[in-house]
């Protein structure tokens, strides 16, 4: 029987500047597929995101802040 910790889902809340609404995704592959077709990010800003949490000019020309609410 699975707990109530099984059975949590694993989110990554993409945040956009000023937007009050994050993006949410299931997974860093479906957020990196976003970021370069969506968003137009590099590899270097992808990269710098996925690792700090956080990436700003001059790398990118918005500021793109990445929240993992269930470790």
């Amino acid at each position: 029987m699975n707990g109530p910790d099984q059975t949590r889902a694993f989110w990554l809340d993409l945040h956009i500047q000023n937007d009050l609404h994050p993006r949410r995704f299931d997974a860093l592959d479906t957020l990196r597929v976003y970021l370069r077709r969506v968003e137009r990010l590099s590899d270097e800003a992808i990269a710098e995101l996925t690792q700090t949490g956080v990436v700003a000019p001059p790398l990118s020309r918005l500021v793109y802040r990445l929240e993992r609410p269930f470790q």
